[in-house]
Parts: C-alpha cells; structure tokens; sequence
C-alpha cells in the first residue's frame, strides 16, 4: 500500500474539465481530497480485489486514484463524452496499474449487473441546480443497488441526513469524515476566483458482500 502523500502527488497530474457543464454540476475532485478518500477505503479492505465504480466519474478522478491500489476492476460511468475522452488521457498520464473500463451511460442507472464483490466511489451532484433537486440521492440509491460499501461526497453538515437516508435505504454509514475543498471559479456566475467549501465525505455499508 502506498502512501497516501504518494498517491496525491500521482492524482496530481489529472485534468479537469475542459469544457464544464452547470446541468451536471460538474466539477475537478481535488487530488488531495482524492486520496483521502481512496487512502481510508484501502485500510478499510474495499479496493483490493474488489470491483470499483466511480459513479459519475467526469475526468477520472476517483477511478484512477483506486486503479492504482489493486482493485480486481475499475469501471468509471459518466454521461459527457468529452468528460470521457479526459478521463481516458488522464490515464495516460497516471499510468494505472489496473486499466479501467469507461462507460458513457446514465450513472444513476447503470447497465451493470452484480459481479462479486463491489465498492463504489463518487463525487455525485449535490443537487444545487435547479431541475437537479435531489440528486445525491439517485446516486446513493444506485450505489445501493451495485455495491457492497461506498464512499461518497457531500455537502458539509449533511451526516445526520445521510444517516437517516442510509438507513432508510438498508445501509448504515460506519465512517465520516469533515474535508474542505477548494474550488477554483468554473462557471461564469461564479464571481470568486476560488472559494472553499466544506464537505461531508461517508462510507456506508450497504450490505454483506
């Protein structure tokens, strides 16, 4: 297991959006972040082995951060194809070990079917566009539907709502933890340059696997 100082360094390298669209709320995972992420679930056992989806992968992100940690297959699901396109040249550019299958598909439902083992990882929407309500939750449920455990980012002071949607939903968040993300300006109503927010990052086990 590598560091995960190591691993930021090599998510470093990973473009973002060249071209963002507001109706997906799309936006770059900070490597930082990234690796926090990917770091907590390889002491916890899910990458090694397991299959990881990156739901709305956008770039690559997340996927690539696990591709790099002994997973048994990697598959990122978005619905932009130039968010695709990216992803696959940043793979390139990290140089996985593991190669990861890119499918442009809904990520909220999936063309996927059970297949052992699963651990999803995902940045989803938080919803904050209007006609994107509620968006967080289609992909939870996704995940749900898919994996075993996932981890997931949210908005900051939401753990007692995802706690109570979780259980909601036959899970249970088992680990939490409170991260900033600094956000450079990507859209034109964005009058800052950068801004951080505060985020929610959970685990939650969905089911025996």
């Amino acid at each position: 297991m590598g560091t995960k100082s190591a691993l930021t360094q090599r998510l470093g390298v990973v473009a973002g959006f060249e071209d963002p669209r507001v109706d997906l709320e799309q936006y770059h995972t900070p490597p930082g972040l990234a690796a926090e992420i990917v770091h907590l679930a390889d002491l916890q056992g899910d990458i090694e082995r397991r299959r990881v989806l990156d739901l709305g992968c956008g770039t690559g992100m997340l996927a690539l951060g696990t591709a790099l940690r002994g997973p048994r297959s990697v598959i990122g699901i978005d619905l932009d194809r130039a968010a695709l396109e990216a992803a696959v040249a940043n793979e390139h550019r990290v140089g996985s070990t593991t190669s990861v299958s890119w499918v442009r598909a809904d990520a909220t439902r999936p063309p996927l079917a059970a297949d052992g083992p699963t651990t999803v990882v995902m940045n989803p929407p938080f919803g904050a566009q209007a006609g994107n309500e509620h968006a967080d939750r289609r992909f939870l449920r996704a995940a749900a539907a898919l994996a075993g455990v996932s981890y997931s980012v949210h908005n900051g002071d939401s753990l007692s709502f995802l706690e109570s949607f979780a259980a909601d939903n036959g899970g249970r968040v088992t680990r939490a933890f409170a991260a900033e993300c600094r956000l450079p300006a990507t859209y034109e109503f964005h009058a800052e340059s950068a801004r951080t927010i505060d985020v929610e990052v959970v685990r939650i086990a969905w089911a025996d696997d």
